[in-house]
């Protein structure tokens, strides 16, 4: 599920700001290369034992990852249902519990990096 309208595509900011404001929202950076981060939330729904996740995949316009003043735009939102052993399903509709959960994540995630 790709999320639009959130606000976030297109931001930027350097580095050590975006791993702040990820860390303070509760996203984490989980896969990263030299030119591009995907920060993660991770939402357990304990009724049917699913966990669904929220990726902002990112892109460095100036710099490299390993520099903490690289800048960041955000690329895209999008979120899907964890898989075993370790995929993200993206097909699988997503409950509108947890839609409520993600989109309460990322407008803290936004008002957190437009500070």
């Amino acid at each position: 599920m790709i999320f639009e309208n959130t606000g976030l595509d297109g931001l930027k900011c350097d580095l050590a700001y975006m791993d702040e404001t990820a860390e303070k929202a509760g996203f984490f950076r989980w896969q990263w290369e030299y030119y591009r981060a995907t920060y993660e939330y991770k939402i357990e729904d304990n009724g049917n034992n699913n966990e669904y996740f929220v990726r902002i995949n990112t892109r460095a316009v100036e710099g490299k990852l390993e520099k903490p003043d690289t800048i960041l735009a955000v690329e895209a939102v999008y979120m899907g249902k964890g898989t075993f052993p370790h995929g993200l399903d993206y097909e699988t509709p997503i409950p509108d519990s947890i839609q409520v959960i993600a989109n309460k994540k990322l407008q803290q995630f936004k008002t957190l990096l437009e500070a």
